[in-house]
């Protein structure tokens, strides 16, 4: 979601040296981030899930030992007190970025972020304020931000060569349980968009999620075609095999973004977040948020859920049914029938 953000950077800035700071876990996709010309790995345990043995005097050496690199500017799109700490023993005179998790006397600059924006908006804002410009509201662009390499293209048409279109992707697994879908539904979901449209059904997710993965496979029909790509397909090919999906369906998860990120139409089954924020960051033509109004919902408290929705799917995710997400995915897959139909007839002429 900050891809945007760095792309308008590199464009006001061509000549500078770009680098980016991200989780391990995120390496191999940041390399792929054609607009950035080095990137360091830093596993912060307010932000890794299986990394918490990350000890902050770790972080701190790392943080100082950034000085040697002699950084102009420094920016952080995370936002928390304590990156914003970090950011400040770069040694970077100017360090940019939002003080609404605290640390605000950290930095030099501060960008203006909207609560009700998205987080690719409120980037593109910090982005406005250090280039000292009006701020422009971004919009969705159809160029890609990734620069994937032949290699993760070859490797996912070897892992789809025998799959028939259209590719119907299924990233069941919602992350965190307060995001959890119910894989019965997604089955259901993926068994009845089959039986009309025909193709196939192409599984995604790590080897951590390989048990969410057997309840949906489980429920499948036995003439629904599926190809199970669960912890078969590092970052890379991951984003090649998303590009060549014709749909994916999926919760608010890092894949979300990432099929985003190639282009890929999705449907996507949203819970306690907020669209406003976390909506895949494409033209609404591109995708489809699926959610049911509740009172309390969206409430956005992911990593604290209310104690009332611990230990089984909250209501803003049992509200939503089967119909609404197959519906939402005919209307993606028929509106693809007709441009198809469209450039075909052009090329007729």
């Amino acid at each position: 979601m900050t891809l945007p953000a760095l792309a308008e950077l590199r464009a006001a800035l061509p000549e500078a040296t770009i680098d980016l700071v991200v989780g391990s876990w995120n390496e191999s996709l940041a390399r792929l981030v054609r607009v950035v010309d080095e990137v360091h790995t830093l596993d912060a345990p307010w932000l890794a899930r299986d990394r918490a043995d990350v000890g902050y005097g770790d972080l701190i050496r790392r943080a100082r030992s950034w000085r040697t690199g002699g950084y102009d500017l420094a920016l952080n799109f995370e936002g928390d007190i304590r990156s914003n700490a970090l950011m400040a023993l770069s040694g970077a005179p100017r360090r940019a970025g939002f003080g609404i998790k605290g640390g605000a006397a950290l930095l030099t600059e501060h960008g203006q972020h909207e609560r009700g924006a998205h987080v690719a908006v409120n980037a593109g804002r910090l982005v406005d304020t250090i280039l000292t410009r009006p701020s422009t509201p971004l919009a969705p662009s159809d160029q890609p931000m990734l620069d994937l390499p032949e290699s993760a293209r070859f490797g996912a048409g070897a892992l789809l060569e025998h799959a028939r279109e259209p590719l119907i992707g299924l990233h069941a697994s919602g992350g965190r349980a307060i995001k959890q879908w119910d894989p019965a539904r997604f089955a259901e979901t993926a068994n009845r968009i089959v039986a009309v449209h025909g193709g196939t059904v192409v599984l995604t997710g790590s080897s951590e999620d390989r048990a969410i993965v057997e309840q949906v496979k489980g429920q499948l029909t036995s003439d629904t075609p599926v190809v199970d790509l669960t912890g078969r397909a590092d970052l890379p090919t991951l984003a090649a095999v998303l590009e060549r999906l014709t749909l994916y369906i999926t919760g608010d998860t890092g894949p979300m973004h990432l099929a985003a990120a190639v282009g890929t139409p999705i449907v996507g089954v949203f819970g306690p977040s907020d669209p406003a924020n976390y909506r895949p960051w494409v033209a609404p033509t591109r995708a489809t948020i699926v959610r049911v109004d509740i009172w309390c919902s969206p409430c956005n408290q992911i990593r604290r859920p209310p104690s009332r929705c611990v230990g089984h799917g909250p209501d803003c995710l049992v509200g939503v049914e089967v119909d609404a997400v197959v519906d939402a995915a005919t209307a993606l897959l028929d509106r693809r029938t007709r441009m198809r139909s469209a450039d075909a007839d052009l090329s007729a002429l």
